[in-house]
């Protein structure tokens, strides 16, 4: 061995010491605890070594960079020096490191890769493939007790970290070599089940959606297609010799569940990637794949999913989580034809996380700012446009309130809740749909919906502050984000409705007082200067309010 090839290799021994140092952390074995389907922390490590410098990461995408010189370079290393001298001599050093390591620290498996600049361009290849067989077998039990006692047996909401690691074992072939498509998918609608109505279920959705993405994308598809998609549109042709074995008819299953996750649950933009996984499954021969584009699922009877008459056609697709509505003659019949067609849909089971494409002549909008103008926005502003059938935009909306779903065609601080179009237009309309409307704010996912506060702020604008109205707005308020602008403080310097609002706030928690006065003041602070400067009743009634915003 050269003196050259000798420091080069010193080099790379001392990187994988100053790696190997940086991922021994000290709590690795309280990280670990967190959940038993843990098994270790790291399973990856990849050096680099270009111009005279050496890497070590644990960053999996730079082994899938594109090599950046295909030519002769000043390198002086050869790929022969690479294959025979540094690759055996770094496996036996880094497998002699890992035997060392605290067993927390690393995964049940752990590979190790190199890229390597050499005088006629870029050597890849795997160094080192590390098994540790009982952690494996401990692992796979681990899985076994708690789909058996969690998710099988289970009643109760599952945690997002359990899932986290769950939906990602489920696909690994390093623990299960023959993937068992259907138990697979039976797992995954079990945690969804278990989470219904609960805050982290839209959690528990996207970390199954992006393992069944990256399974897909990384081992399936290179099976079959060659990615010939760029960063910006996904794209995949099918290879010349791809048939689908015994095997891929098993996992077909999972690429298409993962292609629904992706349309009903994920962004728009994400879209084009559901749509390519179901066209690459259609490219395969799979029957279910064409079933699941032209008609969907399958789950509802056909008289549920498809109806029409001489003014109206209506057909839903559970997959894509759309409804498609034309109406063919503008009238009240064909909206209220319309509406029992989508109230029965929910009421059947059909996702309500779901889009209208709507295909009509008119164009009405809700009077409210910042809402987005979508098909599912103007179905309804359409249907608010004959009084005769707002019972049943009433009934539809009852139907489809609730917390932490969606209409698919709005996002970021626009996105809002099922029911919201309705509701906002009824309670604009007429003050009987108050009580809908505050049945419509107390389901609102605050966090993640802020479209409730136009509707209010409208409501000021439309019946004004009064002794009817402020205890309605109130409750409206409780359920906005701190970026509603209101203006009502010169109407709260009527003593009458001041005195009213300390009574209704009696019996709420200080926070959400503390909420309703930044909303209306600004802040504690400035209603205590207010108070400062007040007298006689309103003084004593802007400190009631000030006392009830504190914590006791």
């Amino acid at each position: 061995m050269d003196y050259t090839l000798e420091a080069i290799l010193e080099e790379m021994k001392m990187e994988i010491d100053k790696w190997l140092n940086y991922i021994s952390d000290k709590d690795a074995e309280k990280i670990v605890k967190r959940t038993t389907l843990q098994a270790g922390i790291h399973g990856y490590a990849l050096i680099e070594y270009a111009d005279g410098r050496v890497d070590v990461t644990d960053n999996l995408l730079g082994l899938n960079e594109p090599d950046k010189s295909k030519q002769t370079t000043s390198e002086q290393l050869t790929e022969v020096q690479v294959r025979e001298q540094i690759i055996p001599e770094l496996a036996s050093y880094m497998q002699n490191k890992l035997n060392a390591m605290p067993p927390a620290v690393l995964d049940y498996r752990f590979r190790f890769d190199g890229k390597f600049q050499v005088s006629n361009g870029v050597v890849n290849v795997r160094i080192l493939e590390y098994v540790d067989e009982a952690k494996r077998q401990q692992l796979l039990e681990q899985i076994r007790l708690y789909t058996l006692n969690k998710l099988d047996a289970g009643k109760y909401p599952t945690k997002p970290l359990e899932t986290f690691f769950l939906a990602r074992h489920l696909l690994d072939e390093g623990l299960y070599p023959i993937l068992d498509s259907g138990r697979i998918t039976a797992v995954y609608d079990k945690i969804q089940e278990l989470n219904k109505g609960n805050k982290h279920l839209a959690e528990h959705r996207n970390t199954i959606t992006v393992a069944l993405r990256n399974w897909v994308e990384d081992h399936w598809l290179p099976r079959y297609f060659q990615n010939t998609g760029t960063q910006w549109q996904t794209g995949f042709t099918k290879r010349n010799d791809a048939v689908l074995e015994n095997a891929g008819q098993e996992t077909v299953g999972l690429v298409i569940y993962a292609a629904v996750c992706i349309l009903k649950y994920e962004p728009s933009y994400s879209r084009s990637a559901g749509l390519a996984f179901l066209q690459c499954a259609l490219e395969l021969g799979s029957v279910q794949a064409a079933q699941l584009i032209n008609y969907g699922s399958g789950a509802f009877a056909e008289e549920v999913t498809r109806l029409r008459n001489d003014q109206v056609e209506c057909s839903a697709n559970d997959v894509f989580a759309e409804v498609r509505i034309r109406i063919i003659q503008e009238s009240e019949e064909s909206y209220a034809f319309a509406l029992r067609f989508l109230t029965n849909l929910l009421k059947s089971g059909f996702p309500k996380s779901y889009q209208i494409k709507l295909t009509s002549s008119v164009k009405h909008w809700l009077p409210l700012k910042g809402l987005a103008k979508t098909g599912t926005h103007r179905f309804f502003a359409n249907a608010l446009e004959y009084p005769k059938i707002h019972p049943l935009l009433e009934e539809y909306a009852i139907a489809a309130m609730e917390t932490f779903e969606w209409y698919t065609d709005a996002e970021a601080e626009k996105c809002c809740m099922p029911g919201s179009y309705a509701v906002f237009g009824l309670g604009l309309t007429d003050q009987a749909y108050f009580p809908l409307a505050l049945q419509y704010m107390e389901k609102v996912d605050v966090e993640h919906q802020s479209v409730q506060n136009r509707f209010t702020a409208a409501l000021i604008e439309q019946y004004g502050i009064n002794k009817e109205m402020l205890p309605v707005l109130l409750t409206c308020m409780l359920y906005c984000t701190d970026s509603l602008k209101l203006k009502m403080t010169r109407e709260l310097e009527n003593v009458g409705l001041l005195r009213l609002l300390l009574d209704q706030v009696h019996g709420l928690h200080y926070y959400q007082v503390e909420h309703l006065v930044y909303l209306i003041w600004g802040g504690k602070n400035k209603l205590q200067k207010l108070a400062d400067k007040a007298e006689g009743e309103q003084k004593q009634y802007l400190a009631g309010l000030i006392q009830a915003a504190n914590r006791s």
